[in-house]
């Protein structure tokens, strides 16, 4: 019987089951932005009603979400039920197996979300747990923790982070006036949380005419950053000047730029590169850079989530790629107007209305005086094993 079949359900997931579930995966958000590449983990042991153990995964190469729990319900956990967002891993990697510390602290019923798709683990797990004679049962609020992991699950199952979209625009969709100027069109409490956003990414990417007009840091200074975001800038002819701040900080804060890899003899690559900025060259296409190639690349580090900040031309090329995942935009209820005014999605674009995306779900928040529209593009339960 081959290892990664999907597994059956014995008994049937009750409401209490999903009570704790939902509570589980709250604390396994605790961890987002701290332990990528891996995945946000809760767990919670309940003995009776009485919850006993709740633990999640706190940092990257950390103890892990069940061990967390099973060190707090000591030896209570006997008996118990064990309630975690993701299966249980059963492989020695940057800490011990959870399956052994679960069947040794004789725990009774493992309830998991859904199966986790990395191949040292993929169902081996959940097996592993029922071949000690432990209850399992798995697919209990599966969508809600798949939404939660959405970038792991997409990483693992593509090598390709997930990408978010993120900018600021006026209510008739303008995003500078036709000189060019956007600051600010969104408001003091919309640019503090965007920076909150890059200081969970692993990168933040920008095309080289924001850079040109802007001159921009790409770092968060508004927030207390989880980790720091790599900064990438589009390139296709090397127009970076060597005084932008993202070149002159490159010493302190990791920095790319792609180009054309016909470039990469080019003199200007030395003076780039003394300052610390790494090259990373491209195919050139009609439509411009291989950006599924840029994320490739960067998915093969393990960076999990990059932010695409802009500018429009940026912004359009990664979403007429149908790159995009997930979209974050602060609306300005004003309205700017003019021709020559920058759009936010300045690329191609489809041709007739039957081609437009919809949206899979659309959530909008408030923040300042601006409406904040959180798209999500991507269903991952598309990338569950």
């Amino acid at each position: 019987m081959a290892t990664d079949r999907p597994l059956i359900m014995t008994k049937k997931i009750t409401s209490n089951d999903e009570t704790y579930m939902k509570r589980a995966l709250t604390l396994a958000a605790r961890g987002r932005g701290h332990v990528e590449p891996n995945p946000m983990v809760g767990c919670l042991i309940v003995r009776g009603k009485k919850i006993i153990g709740r633990g999640y995964h706190r940092k990257f190469g950390g103890p892990h979400a069940e061990i967390n729990a099973l060190r707090a319900a000591g030896a209570r956990a006997r008996g118990a039920t064990v309630y975690v967002t993701l299966e249980p891993c059963c492989h020695h990697g940057k800490t011990p197996p959870c399956t052994d510390a679960l069947i040794a602290a004789g725990v009774k019923r493992v309830v998991a979300s859904m199966p986790d798709p990395f191949a040292e683990v993929r169902n081996k797990g959940l097996r592993q747990l029922r071949s000690a004679g432990i209850e399992v049962a798995i697919g209990c609020c599966k969508t809600e923790a798949a939404t939660l992991n959405g970038p792991y699950l997409k990483l693992q199952n593509t090598l390709l982070p997930w990408v978010i979209l993120n900018w600021a625009q006026s209510l008739d969709g303008k995003i500078a006036t036709r000189k060019g100027d956007s600051k600010w069109i969104s408001s003091p409490e919309s640019r503090k949380y965007a920076h909150r956003i890059r200081g969970r990414v692993d990168a933040v990417i920008v095309g080289v005419g924001t850079v040109i007009a802007d001159d921009p840091m790409l770092n968060c200074r508004l927030s207390r950053p989880r980790r720091v975001a790599a900064r990438i800038v589009i390139d296709p002819e090397l127009r970076t000047p060597i005084s932008a701040k993202v070149v002159q900080s490159a010493d302190k804060i990791p920095s790319i730029i792609a180009t054309d890899r016909r470039l990469i003899a080019s003199r200007k690559i030395a003076g780039y590169q003394r300052a610390g900025i790494e090259i990373i060259g491209l195919p050139y296409t009609r439509a411009g850079l291989a950006l599924r190639q840029l994320l490739k690349k960067i998915g093969r580090r393990g960076m999990t989530n990059i932010m695409v900040e802009g500018g429009g031309k940026t912004l359009g090329s990664f979403f007429d790629a149908g790159l995009a995942d997930e979209a974050i935009i602060f609306v300005s209820r004003r309205l700017i107007g003019g021709n020559l005014a920058s759009s936010p999605l300045a690329g191609k674009g489809p041709a007739k209305i039957s081609e437009v995306i919809s949206p899979l779900e659309t959530k909008v928040t408030r923040c300042g005086n601006d409406d904040v529209y959180h798209l999500r593009l991507r269903d991952p339960l598309d990338d569950l094993p």
